[in-house]
């Protein structure tokens, strides 16, 4: 494509985006069916472009004032993913010296909103919580996450899969944490390899399987994974219980729980039983009361421990909505509790990096519930040997009555992974 058709259709699809009225992958891909003309390179650099936009969208409008021609075309120049060769090429001679202008601009000199690019609202809760590793989360959260595999050991063993990969010619690093997990550099095409048609490996992040792996379900036990979505961590869950007892995927929309049926085919797992519900008070969930052995509740939340993934939730995203999931996940938790039988392992996480919707949902359900007795999470990944326990369950700052190493705190910057938290409880 021309550099002027390119830098077009990437102004019209930073214009769509910035519109923040739907998901950005959403938007993007309904841009990419209207034009399937586009190869992947071209997709790549249009993907790429509007979501660098997102990314650091104070810093770029504070440049773009100086500029010339339309709000998002002087956005799609600023975050365009691509040689400055080929995009000078779509410039006119002013916009050519304009680029060269903020392109010469040092970084570090500007504003600390220009330079963390989060909305206000979200500055003062992560400063409280990290303190002097603010800037380099905030660097975090603008970089792009690499994409992790896990590996399903049902059907071959890390080292198979990670040559499986290399066959054709994609280079893989083992995650540091997670024993089923692989780490991968770029976007290679996945879902054309045998590796992965044969469902040896699936799209995970690291964090993502480490919550799998916190609940420790046993073969022949009854697990509920309460809020599954499109099954990631079900399928985890399963391969855990080597494809034996019964495992519920509840989600609330039947339209994600569809999106883990291709996934659970691949998986060759067959004691899944997804399952849409109404609501968590729902009467398939009030028959099961009292009979599961173990409970995942990965609740819905603001989700801005995966910004690097989806950059545009901290634009959708505010204190009012927080609030309103907070209470959701307090409604959630308490019904998800009642499924456990005494003894059962209850975990509640969040992909969330605020203490709002995960150290303070956890008191709560605490104080409300004195037939469940908190885990500590840094004893519980020693027994599964997972290495630097310590590392990944300590707060970044210290919290008020809260136990060393109780809690699972995952951060980009430190780890490496999304922002991810988890409690654990067992009902007495």
């Amino acid at each position: 494509m021309h550099p002027k058709a390119l830098l077009d259709a990437a102004t019209e699809l930073v214009r769509r985006v910035l519109l923040l009225d739907h998901p950005a992958d959403a938007v993007v891909s309904r841009f990419f069916r209207e034009h399937r003309a586009l190869g992947p390179r071209e997709r790549a650099t249009l993907a790429e472009t509007a979501y660098a936009v997102l990314r650091r969208k104070p810093m770029y409008e504070h440049l773009a004032r100086s500029g010339s021609g339309s709000r998002e075309r002087r956005l799609a120049i600023l975050g365009f993913h691509g040689s400055r060769d080929f995009l000078k090429a779509a410039l006119t001679g002013p916009e050519q010296a304009w680029l060269d202008a903020c392109d010469g601009i040092d970084r570090a000199a500007l504003a600390p909103e220009y330079r963390h690019n989060l909305p206000g609202w979200l500055v003062a809760p992560l400063r409280a919580q990290v303190g002097e590793g603010f800037d380099a989360l905030a660097d975090a959260l603008q970089d792009t996450a690499p994409l992790d595999l896990r590996v399903n050991t049902l059907k071959e063993k890390r080292a198979q899969a990670q040559a499986a990969l290399e066959q054709s010619a994609i280079q893989s690093i083992e995650t540091p944490y997670s024993p089923w997990g692989l780490r991968i550099a770029g976007k290679p095409a996945l879902h054309k390899l045998d590796v992965f048609t044969r469902g040896a490996v699936e799209v995970q992040d690291e964090g993502s399987q480490l919550l799998a792996l916190l609940l420790d379900a046993r073969r022949g036990e009854m697990v509920t994974d309460f809020c599954a979505g499109a099954g990631g961590k079900t399928l985890a869950i399963g391969a855990t219980m080597r494809g034996t007892g019964r495992l519920y995927a509840f989600d609330v929309s039947a339209h994600r729980l569809d999106k883990l049926a291709p996934r659970l085919a691949r998986s060759g797992l067959s004691n899944v039983h997804p399952v849409a519900i109404a609501h968590e008070r729902d009467e398939r969930i009030k028959r099961l009361a009292g009979k599961m052995d173990r409970v995942l509740v990965d609740a819905p939340c603001s989700g801005l421990g995966t910004l690097r993934r989806n950059p545009d939730l901290k634009w959708r995203q505010s204190e009012a909505g927080v609030q309103e999931l907070v209470a959701k996940q307090n409604a959630i938790l308490d019904s998800a509790a009642r499924l456990l039988k005494p003894g059962g392992r209850l975990v509640y996480a969040t992909c969330s990096v605020l203490r709002a919707e995960n150290e303070d949902v956890a008191a709560s359900f605490g104080a409300r519930h004195a037939d469940f007795t908190p885990l500590v999470v840094t004893d519980l990944l020693a027994d599964l040997k997972v290495p630097s326990t310590a590392d990944l369950c300590a707060p970044a700052q210290a919290a008020d009555g809260v136990a060393a190493g109780q809690y699972l705190r995952l951060w980009p910057h430190r780890h490496g992974t999304d922002g991810f938290f988890a409690a654990v409880w067992q009902r007495v």
